[in-house]
């Protein structure tokens, strides 16, 4: 912490506003985090309790029920609304087999659902990818300023370099601290939507054929 004070106190203001960049993406990157994980694992425990209790109802609307009490994040009754909604005659989307109908309204609500349970995803990945170089410039710079500074001073030694030098290298640590979780959650976030996404199509799918078969 006293050699980032240091450096806070002998850079500029680029070097101090690469600071508050690698601070920004911090926070963001642990309010996603944070909030992803809370997300995703309601989803997927809603999931593996919701589907069976909804195979195991009478009927459409008691099944419907079911996922009102299990569904706690709302990615199934989207598709179920969406499959049993009814279609205006005088529209496009009442044109054609039944069949192509059901199959629109359940891919354009499963592409909603996962959407927003990929949401952030983008975020994660471009943070990881770029915070390690936005700390590498901060360690660049805070170089550069410093020799700049012993330069003009004229007195330069091996202690006079050293200093500045091993604090301006806090920035590349910082860079590498924000980046690293922000690589790990979206590998564990991407693995963890891919499950939800299986589950989602297969239950679409047999909700298509259970509907299509009811005709």
């Amino acid at each position: 912490m006293g050699g980032f004070a240091a450096f806070w106190a002998q850079s500029d203001l680029i070097g101090r506003a690469v600071a508050l960049v690698l601070l920004l993406m911090s926070v963001s990157a642990w309010a996603l985090i944070l909030w992803k994980a809370w997300l995703l694992r309601r989803a997927r425990r809603g999931l593996v309790r919701a589907v069976p209790a909804f195979w195991s109802a009478a009927g459409v609307a008691e099944g419907r029920h079911a996922l009102q009490n299990f569904d706690t994040e709302g990615v199934l009754l989207p598709l179920l609304d969406a499959a049993t909604a009814e279609t205006r005659a005088t529209t496009l989307d009442a044109a054609g087999r039944r069949e192509s109908r059901l199959t629109r309204r359940l891919r354009d609500a499963l592409h909603a659902v996962l959407a927003r349970l990929q949401f952030g995803q983008v975020l994660l990945a471009s943070i990881g990818a770029t915070a390690p170089f936005v700390g590498l410039f901060g360690t660049v710079w805070g170089i550069y300023h410093a020799l700049v500074s012993i330069s003009a001073s004229g007195n330069i030694t091996i202690e006079k370099i050293a200093g500045p030098v091993g604090e301006a290298l806090i920035m590349t640590a910082a860079g590498l601290a924000v980046a690293i979780p922000a690589v790990l959650a979206y590998n564990v976030f991407g693995k963890m939507v891919a499950a939800c996404e299986a589950d989602l199509e297969g239950f679409a799918h047999d909700l298509r054929e259970l509907l299509t078969d009811a005709q």
